[in-house]
């Protein structure tokens, strides 16, 4: 039974929301998981610390939940992350960045043609 992390879309039209799921590689998006880790919401929102009006130079975050000792678990036990759901478990520090190779001199000739 291969399984694999990702993301799960929830939410409205334009206004999307995701659980980070545990579910097996053939299932569909939105079926049944084995397991809820946590949830991520894209769209950016104000910090919650600020309780006052929203200032200029503040930044807005895009609100990330996980369970990282079960994230751990299912890690360990061989469950393959998809390369969203990898982003995120390498922005809370479970997995190392995937890095895009610098383009080659090749590709840099074709794109200036």
């Amino acid at each position: 039974m291969v399984l694999k992390i990702r993301l799960a879309r929830f939410g409205k039209r334009n206004a999307p929301f995701y659980n980070i799921v545990v579910a097996q590689a053939r299932s569909a998006r939105n079926s049944k998981p084995l397991e809820v880790l946590g949830t991520y919401d894209p769209i950016p929102k104000p910090p919650p610390a600020s309780s006052s009006a929203p200032s200029e130079g503040e930044k807005k975050v895009k609100d990330i939940k996980l369970d990282i000792s079960r994230a751990k678990y299912w890690l360990g036990v061989g469950a393959q992350p998809s390369d969203p759901a990898w982003r995120l478990l390498s922005m809370i520090g479970l997995l190392e960045p995937k890095y895009r190779a610098p383009p080659s001199k090749t590709d840099q000739q074709e794109q200036d043609r």
